[in-house]
């Protein structure tokens, strides 16, 4: 009887090195440096690259390349005994492409609970190789795609997609979060600390916004150039105009700056020399406004309905003349008057490309007159709400007949259709045109349960519905919701793409003629349904002609139709 044997023979140990060679390469990498053999957990190689002969500095994919990378590592290990090596407890998953040192004598962790090697270093993604022959560059394409929460799931399923989005995070010049209620300040600063190069950060906030957070944004995103905050109905924006002020002149770098649920501002003094756009909405009483800002092009200011509302509109336009590059300016407040406007015209911005005025039902047609007088190269004009008549849009047709593409003229009840009808045919660089809300049927707004057919009304009723005739060779966009006053419509437009018909209740299906060969989206919510049947039946006549005027051909045998061949561009 013969006891088990307490060692390995050499003959063994020879038959069993074979075996080993024969099997393959392991795919995953080894645990061990390949410089010195010792276990690469805690480990800092001393040994130069020039002592070695390993060739694991070139990722392989192939297992006889993996095979060789193996063996040449092992060869270059200094003899040591066994009895001396490390226990390989809690040892993290390698994959081909990590053969480099981790350094794990750090007790720092990033968000996804995992150490940063080299923190400053970032291999190219093309040159290297994952587990199953996948290349780090479509991983990278695959884990690029994902948003931030699925970015932070994936670091965790092994160490070679840890190291991808790593780079990814490194990478990273646009982010768009979600911030939840339950979302921590931490968490949020742990993310944003991830990117040190983020340039664009836009914020959809479900949960209260304080100085807190914004110390935050400054300190976590050093290069910041772009930073949006939205803000849902629950969520309360308590940031402060000094505080926003010490934001905008730490960061100098920010050129865009958009914030909602500006309620708790009260005043606010901006200085920066980088700042070129700044929107703030839902404000509401400002006692004291400063813009030192020499490159600002845009501004857009909307504040909150409320009757009380103390903000002096006149003397925050007054500030608007320090900013000289202005291009762009925004404005929506039930306070704006002539005044407000006059004072407009008094800075002088010769620059400016786009006015909107909003919601100023004191503006009226002698506005439009100072308007025209000061500028006069405007290419978008803005005037909803106001109280214009069709005098004030023939002004408008004789100042920029030349430069004006956008005419927004939604809720002026004092507009008729002959008014539109002569802007349409004034202004031949016309690509938008919103009129909605002006040809109302006012008895039957003020009895909305009348739900009766325009067949049955009263005479008087038939005085106030109006016809509209459009025929403009440029117009993409005409906007048309509310006009309930409106029966007739005709439009010849090549180029309309885009038709909004929203609560036209009493346009009859006989007095509607769509030729608009490009038209694609028709709104008609509340209209009737012989309506909506006569807009699909026009629509479909319209897309036969455009197809009957494609060239076609017969087969031989005369049986069938075909498209002849290179007469794409042929179509109408």
């Amino acid at each position: 009887m013969h006891c088990p044997q307490p060692h390995i023979t050499s003959s063994s140990t020879t038959a069993a090195s074979v075996a080993f060679d024969l099997k393959p390469a392991k795919r995953r990498g080894s645990y061990n440096c390949g410089r010195c053999g010792l276990p690469k957990k805690g480990h800092v190689c001393e040994v130069s690259p020039c002592n070695t002969t390993t060739l694991t500095s070139t990722p392989t994919s192939t297992p006889a390349a993996a095979t060789n990378t193996e063996t040449s590592s092992s060869a270059a290990r200094p003899p040591h005994p066994h009895s001396a090596r490390q226990p390989y407890s809690h040892l993290r998953r390698a994959l081909d492409f990590d053969d480099v040192d981790i350094r794990c004598d750090t007790t720092q962790h990033d968000l996804d609970g995992y150490d940063n090697p080299f923190p400053g270093r970032d291999p190219d993604p093309d040159s290297e190789i994952v587990s199953g022959g996948l290349p780090v560059g479509c991983l990278w394409e695959i884990l690029r795609r994902l948003p931030p929460v699925g970015l932070l799931a994936a670091g965790s399923v092994c160490k070679g997609w840890r190291e991808t989005t790593k780079r990814l995070w490194r990478a990273v010049e646009e982010l768009r979060l979600l911030v939840r209620p339950e979302a921590q300040l931490r968490f949020i600063g742990s993310v944003l600390q991830k990117c040190p190069g983020l340039i664009n950060l836009s914020l959809k906030v479900e949960s209260d916004v304080d100085a807190t957070m914004l110390a935050c944004i400054a300190f976590s995103c050093p290069n910041l150039e772009s930073m949006e905050i939205s803000t849902s109905d629950a969520a309360v924006n308590r940031i402060t105009g000094d505080e926003l002020g010490r934001f905008v002149a730490d960061k100098r770098c920010l050129v865009s700056l958009k914030m909602e649920g500006c309620s708790n501002l009260g005043s606010f003094v901006l200085s920066s020399s980088s700042l070129s756009t700044l929107w703030l909405s839902d404000l509401y009483s400002l006692s004291k406004t400063v813009l030192n800002c020499p490159n600002l092009k845009e501004i857009s200011l909307e504040f909150s309905r409320q009757e009380n509302d103390s903000t002096d509109l006149i003397t925050l336009v007054d500030a608007m003349g320090s900013c000289p590059r202005l291009q762009n300016i925004h404005i929506a407040s039930v306070r704006l008057s002539h005044a407000v406007v006059l004072s407009l015209t008094a800075a002088n911005l010769r620059g400016l490309r786009m006015l909107s005025l909003v919601l100023g039902s004191e503006i009226t047609d002698a506005s439009v007159a100072a308007i025209a007088s000061s500028y006069s190269k405007l290419e978008l004009l803005d005037l909803s709400g106001s109280s214009i008549t069709d005098s004030g849009i023939g002004m408008i047709c004789n100042v920029f007949p030349n430069t004006l593409s956008r005419l927004l003229l939604a809720l002026c009840p004092n507009i008729t259709s002959s008014g539109i009808q002569f802007a349409a045919a004034q202004l031949p660089l016309l690509e938008l045109m919103d009129c909605g809300m002006t040809i109302c049927d006012i008895d039957s707004q003020n009895s909305p349960g009348n739900d009766e057919p325009p067949n049955v009304l009263n005479s008087k009723l038939h005085l106030m519905y109006q016809k509209l005739i459009i025929k403009h060779s440029r117009l993409k966009k005409l906007s048309l919701w509310g006009c309930s006053g409106l029966d007739a419509l005709c439009l010849s437009c090549p180029e309309l793409n885009d038709l909004n018909l929203n609560s036209c209740k009493n346009l009859h299906p006989e007095k509607l003629l769509l030729q608009c060969p490009s038209l694609r989206n028709v709104h008609a919510s509340g209209c009737n349904e012989s309506l909506i049947g006569c807009i699909k039946s026009q629509l479909s006549e319209s897309l036969a002609s455009v197809e009957n005027h494609i060239p076609r051909k017969r087969m031989a045998d005369g049986s069938k139709r075909i498209q002849a061949p290179n007469c794409g561009s042929q179509q109408v």
